[in-house]
């Protein structure tokens, strides 16, 4: 009897308490605004995806919090990396979202990365990405083999070390022997898009759901050719594109590409919060993350954007994370050759 006593005792209090802790996050966000910095202008995928997201997770967070955009651009969302982690209070109330592709740089040592991506508190991301590369019909290239064999470099735009449009084509030129000549210094893949409409630049390489969605109609006009993809396995919607690994001719040139390109692709989208913010309000937001990534009418906004959706979870987040801590060395070193830009 005493036994079975004790057992409604805990039941009891473990439900008092999971209502204290449910009341306690409600009484916290209600009338509140939280604020999600996202690294890239206004106009691209990390954009999109964040906008829509801001629309319906409200319903989904104790309390009814609104949430707001405020893009952030600058040095491939360096600038707002960097602003999450040191100037931004760990109060809940402010979501990170810029390119997990910074944390490889940490990893090789950049000094403009200024925080640790081992401390951030991971939300989550709506998808995996793939990549790929689209360049202009204007360019004189419309496949893979008449990029090998162009005479010229194709000018491809990029935001800075860290942003995939920066890295992928270093890794595309180191690994390959690609004629790319990259133009940096845009503040988001929108900006990219119309530096290629107006001649700038041939093109670019970024995540496939964004050039997919946000550059649609070029591709459909035929304006616009996707001519390679980046990717462990190829898109299910790239069938007959030429993948990277593919053209590697020796193991160390597929080992640049795994690890330059394809270990960060489950970690590019990732939103997180500031270090420090207490445990509770992270479980909060982590499962109105997901709950709004389950939410009928965000998957239908979604799909009416023709943005993906394959959620990681943040727990996924922080083992991928610290993967990237865990590269073998000598790959470490020579992709430092490659992606951190020599002062």
């Amino acid at each position: 009897m005493t036994v079975v006593l004790s057992i409604l005792a805990f039941v009891f209090v473990t439900v008092v308490s999971q209502q204290a802790h449910a009341a306690s996050s409600e009484d916290f966000y209600k009338g509140k605004t939280i604020r999600v910095v996202v690294g890239f202008a206004a106009g691209g995928g990390f954009d999109s995806y964040a906008r829509i997201l801001a629309r319906h997770m409200p319903k989904h967070t104790p309390g009814n919090p609104a949430l707001i955009v405020d893009n952030m651009a600058g040095a491939g969302s360096r600038l707002a990396a960097n602003y999450l982690y040191k100037a931004s209070a760990p109060d809940g109330l402010t979501i990170g979202n810029f390119i997990g592709s910074l944390i490889m740089q940490q990893v090789l040592g950049d000094q403009s990365v200024e925080f640790d991506g081992r401390k951030f508190e991971w939300l989550g991301a709506p998808v995996t990405d793939e990549t790929a590369c689209a360049v202009t019909t204007a360019s004189g290239v419309t496949n893979m083999d008449q990029w090998i064999a162009a005479k010229k470099p194709v000018k491809l735009g990029g935001e800075a070390p860290g942003a995939n449009d920066s890295d992928v084509p270093r890794i595309l030129r180191a690994a390959l022997g690609l004629p790319v000549q990259l133009i940096e210094g845009y503040k988001g893949t929108s900006n990219i898009r119309l530096a290629a409409e107006a001649g700038e630049v041939d093109g670019g390489c970024w995540t496939w759901s964004s050039i997919r969605s946000t550059w649609k109609k070029g591709i459909e006009s035929g304006a616009v050719n996707v001519v390679l993809q980046v990717n462990a396995k190829k898109a299910a919607d790239l069938p007959n594109v030429a993948n990277a690994i593919d053209y590697a001719k020796t193991n160390e040139a597929r080992q640049l590409i795994d690890a330059g390109v394809h270990a960060t692709s489950a970690i590019l989208r990732a939103y997180a919060l500031p270090p420090g913010t207490p445990k509770d309000r992270l479980n909060v937001l982590r499962k109105s993350f997901m709950d709004t990534l389950k939410d009928t009418e965000f998957v239908a906004e979604l799909k009416k954007a023709d943005l993906d959706l394959n959620p990681v979870t943040g727990a996924e987040i922080e083992a991928n994370v610290r993967k990237l801590f865990q590269l073998d060395s000598g790959i470490v070193m020579k992709l430092k050759d490659i992606l951190v830009p020599k002062k």
